[in-house]
């Protein structure tokens, strides 16, 4: 079974979701400079993470629905991000703080062993994401994230699939009808 299925499940059977939130699309769940150390569930809508650098934004992780999201560096930090995190379409989603979590994930060991699972694959990804956006033509970061996560095309619109795979929405566009 999925590590991430596995944890919203027991998450949900304890009841430790503390609330739920709901976001307009377009609508900002954080902004940079703000801190955030909740981890939220994607209920229902899609997010993306992102950064903008001088007036250029790049966009890092999606999220979408069953899935998780989380300012990850103010989560572990506690301390403000430069992350913004926005809805892009009508999104719903169930909250747990870091400390309602980290009870959760230290009251037994196969929860601890479910989080540190989580935290491989994780890192696993992200290595694999820098290793592809600099060894990597276009065609082949189209490729490989067209079929890690063929959802992604069904939920996010082009120009920000183009951001996250570091290319203009042209070239994204040309690749896909090639």
């Amino acid at each position: 079974m999925n590590p991430l299925h596995q944890l919203q499940q027991k998450i949900t059977e304890q009841h430790l979701w503390e609330r739920e939130l709901e976001f307009a699309r377009n609508e900002y769940l954080k902004v940079k400079g703000s801190k955030d150390t909740n981890i939220y569930f994607v209920e229902e809508g899609s997010l993306r993470i992102f950064v903008i650098d001088e007036e250029e934004e790049h966009t890092i992780r999606f999220a979408y629905q069953n899935n998780f999201v989380a300012a990850l560096d103010s989560f572990v930090s506690e301390k403000p991000s430069d992350l913004y995190i926005q809805a892009l379409k009508k999104t719903r989603l169930k909250v747990i703080s870091k400390q309602q979590y980290m009870e959760f994930i230290f009251s037994n060991e196969e929860n601890l062993k479910l989080w540190h699972v989580i935290l491989e694959q994780l890192v696993l990804q992200q290595i694999e994401r820098e290793r592809d956006l600099l060894t990597s033509s276009p065609l082949e970061r189209y490729n490989r994230v067209l079929e890690r996560s063929p959802q992604l095309f069904q939920e996010i619109p082009n120009r920000y699939i183009a951001s996250y795979l570091r290319m203009t929405p042209e070239t994204l566009s040309r690749l896909k009808k090639s």
